[in-house]
């Protein structure tokens, strides 16, 4: 377990895993083992979403890719290349075409081997300052690259009301549980907030959109993403790719509880 300290900030981080936000005594993330998801966060890459009804398979420009849900990032373990008392980074690297074992293999899915025909390098980089806590993606690899990234993040609730805005909508968890496993959809937006017991902004750069997710009251995913994977069928989910260029790609989110 890593944690960082900033004044009353304290973060857990546990094998990249972004296990605890504590502002002043108060939790901000979803706690393992809690009813709802068994995961505090995760990230979805290279692709979003699930591909069960197109044969587990994801068109490329060099043929198609054997992913389950949300990519096989997830399966990979993250190194720490660096740390320090208010930072920390994680990577993750993988090459073209090697095998990656799915953990979802065979209770939910047929698919036992999961693969991506391009190498990456993936940073993870959480970093405390005094607004909040700041998440940075860096995803390096060949030029021509397609992806998606998600960041699916769990936040937990205290209140039966709890409320989100998003430009001047307020959106309820009655209303987001009503998407089911879908989720539900936030486009071209940038800045969500989490209206609870304590506020939580949830500041982005890159993405471009949300999608909101639970099946219960105790705890919601507030999931930045470069596409909705749901606007296309899931034989289609190439329409939703990102193109790497030479110099790389940057996501930012920022959880801003002041």
């Amino acid at each position: 377990m890593i944690v960082l300290r900033l004044d009353d900030q304290i973060v857990k981080i546990d094998a990249g895993e972004l296990v605890g936000y504590e502002v002043d005594g108060h939790e901000f993330m979803h706690q393992k083992g809690s009813p709802g998801w068994r995961n505090s966060d995760t990230e979805m890459f290279p692709i979003i979403g699930p591909t069960a009804e197109a044969d587990f398979k994801v068109k490329t420009p060099y043929g198609s890719a054997i992913q389950d849900q949300h990519g096989l990032l997830r399966e990979l373990e993250y190194v720490v290349a660096h740390q320090s008392d208010r930072m920390v980074v994680f990577e993750k690297e993988y090459r073209a075409g090697t095998k990656v074992k799915n953990s979802k293999y065979p209770e939910k899915s047929w698919v036992e081997d999961l693969s991506w025909p391009y190498s990456f390098r993936f940073l993870k980089t959480v970093q405390l300052n005094e607004k909040g806590l700041k998440i940075t993606f860096n995803i390096s690899g060949e030029k021509g690259m397609p992806f998606m990234l998600g960041y699916h993040p769990a936040f937990k609730l205290y209140l039966e009301n709890t409320l989100i805005k998003a430009f001047d909508k307020s959106i309820s968890i009655p209303e987001i549980m009503k998407s089911g496993s879908k989720a539900l959809q936030v486009s071209d937006c940038e800045v969500i907030t989490l209206k609870d017991v304590k506020n939580l902004t949830i500041r982005t750069e890159g993405f471009g959109n949300f999608m909101l997710w639970t099946e219960v009251t105790n705890m919601l995913c507030i999931e930045p993403i470069t596409f909705y994977p749901y606007a296309v069928e899931q034989q289609h989910l190439d329409q939703g790719f990102m193109v790497l260029n030479k110099n790389g790609a940057e996501f930012v989110v920022e959880l801003l509880p002041f």
